[in-house]
């Protein structure tokens, strides 16, 4: 299922890059400079092949330019890795191997590469120095965060970075969740956060970025190109199913149920849960539209691997 989703994703790219529109959000270039797989597609001063890194920090926030009052356009998590194409004035401007996205992020936020062994499989847990909860924890790890442990001291895995991490937070690289909507329905009442992707904050196509994840399917971070690459249209007056993608212009929510979607907006400020009826017609009368399709997930998941958390 990633494999075909990753797939009709690229394909998009590709097709963007034929006719000459270039995505903005998915291409690393700029006037001055581009990554060296462009060259001869795209002009720029100089060209860089790129040096891979990692984030350290809990989460990087991403953004169009290098300036801290900038919108949030993405975050990266923890153990994620990313290409560094330059690096100037505490900005590293990169492009996230996850979902393709470029912008500038703090360049104290990377360290050098690691190769994950876990991730945080909790939608949230905390990172301490030592294997005591009594210890100030060093940093709180959302969902999806990736690390590699080396060890084991007691009930806590330790990581390559000295973290110890409760071992029942954590799964295996390798393992998938088997319902990626159970996924989303844990971050019910989670703020909502324009360019968000963990629990201290998330947007609509953040949270069916990261649910899809977490059950092994690669997956766009933005709504629109998540409206193009995952699974099939169905007819908008066709019977929903759990775990189908309704989507509105800007905007994208995943049902619970044949009439319950779940989605984090910025009316409520929050993930919630509602009649779909009730949500149509209130993004209608707010001039957000109707609703522009709606997708279902219909190919079968990647097969367990790995050990999940406990």
């Amino acid at each position: 299922m990633a494999g075909v989703f990753q797939r009709s994703y690229m394909n998009i790219s590709k097709a963007d890059s034929l006719t000459g529109g270039f995505d903005r959000r998915l291409t690393p270039t700029r006037a001055d400079l581009a990554a060296e797989h462009l060259r001869g597609l795209v002009d720029a001063s100089r060209y860089a092949i790129g040096q891979a890194k990692r984030i350290i920090a809990a989460s990087a926030p991403l953004r169009r330019y290098p300036d801290a009052s900038a919108a949030l356009e993405t975050e990266a998590l923890h153990g994620e890795s990313v290409m560094v194409y330059d690096e100037q004035g505490g900005w590293a401007w990169v492009q996230l191997d996850r979902d393709s996205y470029v912008g500038y992020m703090p360049a104290t936020a990377l360290g050098a590469p690691a190769e994950p062994t876990h991730r945080v499989a909790a939608l949230r847990t905390h990172a301490y120095p030592g294997p005591s909860i009594k210890l100030p924890p060093r940093m709180a790890l959302s969902l999806g965060a990736r690390l590699t442990i080396v060890a084991h001291e007691g009930d806590f895995a330790v990581s390559a970075d000295g973290l110890h991490l409760s071992l029942r937070h954590l799964a295996e690289s390798g393992w998938r969740e088997p319902d990626y909507v159970a996924v989303a329905e844990r971050f019910v009442e989670t703020p909502y956060l324009w360019g968000g992707r963990t629990s201290e904050g998330i947007d609509c196509s953040g949270l069916v970025q990261a649910a899809l994840a977490a059950a092994g399917v690669a997956s766009p971070r933005d709504s629109d190109m998540q409206e193009a690459a995952l699974g099939e249209p169905i007819a908008i007056d066709e019977p929903r199913t759990r775990g189908d993608l309704v989507f509105w212009k800007g905007h994208v929510g995943i049902m619970r149920d044949s009439v319950t979607l779940l989605h984090a907006n910025g009316w409520h400020m929050k993930v919630v849960s509602e009649p779909l009826t009730e949500a149509r017609a209130r993004i209608a009368a707010n001039g957000g539209g109707n609703v522009t399709s709606v997708r279902r997930l219909s190919a079968p998941l990647a097969p367990l691997a790995g050990r999940g958390p406990g």
